[in-house]
C-alpha cells in the first residue's frame, strides 16, 4: 500500500509540473502589436491565427494535465481515507 501512495505522489508531481510547463510554453508566444496605419494583409492573419492555434493547444494540454493531477490527488486521499478507515 505504501508503494502504491508513493508511486501517486510521484505521478501527481510529474503531472503538476507538466502542467505547469504547458502554461508557461502557452504564455510565452507574443503576437507583435500593430499600428492602426497598417494594412493587414493575409500573411499577417495567418500568422494571428497560427499564434491563436497553437496556444490553445498548449493550453488544452495543460488543463488536461492539470486535471490528471486533481483526480491522481483525489485518488490518493480516497486511498488515504480507506486506510485510515
Amino acid at each position: 500500500m505504501a508503494a502504491l501512495v508513493h508511486a501517486l505522489d510521484l505521478l501527481i508531481i510529474a503531472a503538476a509540473l507538466a502542467s505547469a510547463g504547458l502554461w508557461w510554453a502557452a504564455s510565452r508566444n507574443r503576437v507583435r502589436r500593430i499600428s492602426h496605419l497598417e494594412v493587414l494583409d493575409a500573411a499577417d492573419i495567418n500568422r494571428l491565427v497560427v499564434a491563436l492555434n497553437r496556444t490553445q493547444l498548449l493550453s488544452a494540454r495543460a488543463a488536461l494535465a492539470t486535471a490528471c493531477a486533481a483526480l491522481l490527488g483525489a485518488l490518493r486521499l480516497l486511498i488515504n481515507a480507506l486506510a485510515l478507515g
